[in-house]
């Protein structure tokens, strides 16, 4: 064999495990894609049915339903234009009450029900996620509704805490 045709070969190999290294991290980077929808978006239907994602939005003043005896809880989670009810059987986060942002994560069921595996709440009581803030105020002009004017702007002056520090 002529050296040039063992740099050939060589070449070869190195790109199909290149090849084959790309293929498998992007399969698992789709695999672990959680997207985020607010409830307009899973009303309008523009959120998957077969898939998890995030919801995000305001716990619903007077919608907090706890079911004696278990951990099951139903909410109720708007955008201020729409509304999307969840069911979430766990422990809730001490920070998690009516009228604050929240952000869950789970599937939409057949009946339109949000069934949430994780819920996160909100970090003090001037945070609101991001992604709950930006899709509330593109929901209402670039403003958020005068029933969360404050926790917004003072979101946007509280930097985001990072992973680490919550």
């Amino acid at each position: 064999m002529t050296p040039r045709r063992r740099r050939l070969i060589l070449v070869v190999g190195i790109l199909a495990g290149v090849s084959i290294a790309t293929a498998l991290a992007l399969r698992a980077f789709q695999e672990n894609v959680m997207f985020f929808f607010n409830p307009s978006q899973v009303a309008a239907g523009e959120a998957p049915t077969d898939a998890r994602f995030r919801l995000g939005g305001m716990v619903a003043k007077g919608s907090v339903q706890r079911t004696p005896g278990s951990l099951e809880v139903r909410f109720v989670v708007t955008d201020f234009k729409r509304d999307v009810p969840v069911v979430y059987s766990g422990v809730l986060p001490d920070l998690f009450r009516e009228g604050q942002g929240v952000v869950a994560h789970g599937r939409l069921n057949a009946d339109g029900v949000f069934v949430a595996d994780e819920v996160l709440a909100k970090h003090d009581e001037n945070y609101m996620p991001p992604e709950v803030a930006n899709a509330i105020k593109d929901q209402h002009g670039g403003r958020m509704p005068a029933a969360s004017a404050g926790a917004a702007e003072a979101s946007e002056a509280t930097p985001t805490p990072t992973m680490g520090g919550q």
